[in-house]
């Protein structure tokens, strides 16, 4: 598939508003709706059938807040004409794979050291510490650290509440001391 410039696509610039996207996205997808063509000669109904995919691809990906901040980030870091080409390889592995692929879809190349392999695990990165999982085992873990320093402080307080003025060597050796006494 021939991939563009989802902006370019809808006729926008990258500063356009959601609803900016929606308006261009509804007038275009009329114009190239299939059912509109579909008494028209084979050529130029394949030729709208093709613009509606680009249309309606364009606006999946800039008519959601999570996917356009992802697309910009990507098409900002490469450039020429696989810039898209990249982002979809690299979307479409995190979006469909159980696991992170390395190689021609985006993520680390194990070959070296590029700029955007670092962007694109640094957004990987971060899309996996704000997971709903990680952030509620992270709570968890939290509160497990938490209770045990509670638990730990309250038993040096209980301690130093009912053994004032003296440490917990000094009432070792003094229980030793009673051991010793009892035993002679």
């Amino acid at each position: 598939m021939d991939v563009r410039d989802h902006y370019k696509v809808l006729g926008l610039n990258r500063s356009a508003t959601k609803e900016e996207i929606k308006d261009a996205f509804r007038k275009l997808a009329k114009e190239f709706h299939p059912d509109k063509h579909s008494q028209s000669p084979k050529a130029v109904k394949d030729s709208a059938t093709l613009r509606f995919k680009q249309v309606s691809e364009a606006y999946e990906i800039l008519g959601d807040d999570c996917k356009r901040a992802d697309y910009n980030i990507r098409s900002r870091c490469a450039s020429g004409p696989s810039v898209n080409q990249h982002y979809y390889s690299s979307y479409n592995s995190y979006a469909h794979a159980s696991g992170p692929r390395y190689g021609s879809s985006g993520f680390a190349s194990r070959s070296g050291f590029n700029a955007d392999g670092l962007v694109t695990n640094f957004h990987m990165l971060l899309r996996f510490l704000t997971t709903r999982a990680f952030l509620l085992n992270f709570a968890f873990a939290g509160v497990l650290v938490g209770g045990m320093f509670a638990i730990d402080s309250s038993g040096e307080a209980l301690w130093k509440m009912h053994n004032s003025g003296k440490s917990f060597e000094e009432a070792m050796e003094s229980i030793n001391k009673a051991k010793t006494h009892e035993d002679a």
